[in-house]
C-alpha cells in the first residue's frame, strides 16, 4: 500500500500573556492559513485518513479548519498528549502506532518537535526560512513513505512538496474547489443548518427559541452545515450545543432561507426537531445564552429575523403532515 505523510505546524497564534505553550490563542489569520492548506489538500487528492494532532488547543482548532476545508469529517482527528517538548522519538512512535489499513496521515503540531521529526525522517536537506526553521505557521511537508508505518524510520522519507499558506490564493473557491467565484470564508461557511426544537404541551406545539450569542434577540439554533455530517446531524448538533437539547430531527426539512454574511449570501435549511432531553445549565455547552419556551405564535413574533419567523409559524401545519 502507498502511504503518505502529511507534517504541518499549527497556525499563527497571539503571543500573549504566557500560562504555558497550550494557552496560546489561535489568531484569525491562523484560522484561514489552515483553511488554505485544507482547499489545497482537497485541491490535490491529498485529503488525509487519520490525524494525530497534539493536545494543545490551537493545534486542534489548527486540525479541525484544516479538516473541514478540505471536506473530511473530524472524527479522523487522534489527539494525543504530547508535550511541547516531546522529542522526535515520541512522534515517530506514535505514527508507528498508527492503523496500518490507513494510508494518508496528517500530523499536526509545534515546533521545536516538527522539525526533529522532518531531519529524522528526510534523507533530503529541506529548505528552510529565513528563521532557519522549515515550517513557518500553517505550513505542510508532504512526504511519501515506502514501508509500513510499524516500520518508519530514520530517512525512510521522500519528501515531495513543501505548501506555505502565503503562496496560495488568498480568497475561497465557491461553490466547491473547482468554482470560479472566489469568497473571503470556505465555502463550507456559506451553507448552514437550522432547527427548530418543539414539544407538545396540553396538546399544544410549544417552541424552544434561545438567546443570540450577544444576548441582543430571539434565535433557534443554527450554524455551519459541519462537512462530513448531513444537514440534519449538523442541525442535531447545533441543537445540543447552542439549546442544550438532544432530540429527533425530521428528515424533510421546513423551510429555506438566505441571509448576508461574510460579503456574500448563506443559505440556510430549516429543520424541526422533536426535543426528548435538556441539558441542565452545567451540561450545556453555552450557558451564557437564555432559553425559553414559547407557544409557536409568541416565538414568530420574538424570533428576529423575519423569514425564519415565517418558517417557524407553519410548525404545526408540518408536524401534521410529518410528525404523525
Amino acid at each position: 500500500m502507498k502511504r503518505e505523510l502529511l507534517v504541518m505546524k499549527h497556525g499563527n497564534v497571539k503571543r500573549g500573556f504566557y500560562q504555558g505553550d497550550q494557552s496560546y490563542e489561535l489568531k484569525d489569520k491562523g484560522k484561514r492559513n489552515a483553511q488554505r492548506i485544507g482547499v489545497w489538500l482537497e485541491s490535490n487528492n491529498l485529503i488525509p485518513d487519520y490525524v494525530i494532532c497534539s493536545n494543545a488547543e490551537y493545534a486542534q482548532i489548527s486540525a479541525e479548519k484544516t479538516c473541514k476545508a478540505a471536506g473530511t469529517n473530524m472524527n479522523i482527528i487522534q489527539t494525543q498528549e504530547y508535550s511541547y517538548a516531546a522529542n522526535e522519538e515520541e512522534i515517530i512512535s506514535l505514527i508507528k502506532n498508527s492503523p496500518e489499513n490507513i494510508s494518508r496521515i496528517l500530523l499536526m503540531g509545534h515546533n521545536p518537535t516538527l522539525e526533529f521529526v522532518l531531519s529524522v525522517l528526510s534523507s533530503e536537506n529541506t529548505p528552510k526560512t529565513k528563521k532557519g526553521k522549515v515550517l513557518s505557521p500553517a505550513a505542510l511537508v508532504y512526504f511519501a513513505i515506502d514501508c509500513e508505518w510499524s516500520e518508519i524510520s530514520v530517512h525512510c522519507a521522500e519528501l515531495l512538496e513543501i505548501v506555505y499558506p502565503k503562496k496560495l490564493p488568498e480568497l475561497f473557491p465557491f461553490p466547491d474547489i473547482n468554482g470560479d467565484e472566489w469568497r473571503i470564508r470556505p465555502a463550507y461557511y456559506y451553507k448552514q443548518s437550522c432547527v427548530i426544537p418543539y414539544r407538545m404541551k396540553n396538546d399544544q406545539v410549544e417552541v424552544l427559541i434561545i438567546s443570540s450569542s450577544t444576548n441582543k434577540h430571539w434565535v433557534v439554533p443554527k450554524g455551519i452545515h459541519e462537512p462530513g455530517l448531513t444537514a440534519q446531524e449538523s442541525a442535531s448538533k447545533e441543537a445540543y450545543e447552542e439549546a442544550g437539547v438532544k432530540g429527533e430531527v425530521y428528515e424533510k426539512e421546513i423551510g429555506h432561507y438566505d441571509y448576508k454574511k461574510w460579503k456574500a449570501s448563506c443559505s440556510v435549511s430549516v429543520f424541526v426537531m422533536k426535543v426528548i432531553d435538556i441539558l441542565n445549565d452545567e451540561q450545556w455547552q453555552e450557558p451564557n445564552r437564555r432559553r425559553q419556551w414559547v407557544d409557536v405564535k409568541e416565538a414568530a413574533e420574538l424570533i428576529h429575523n423575519s423569514e425564519l419567523a415565517k418558517i417557524v409559524s407553519t410548525v404545526p401545519d408540518y408536524l401534521e403532515k410529518f410528525a404523525a
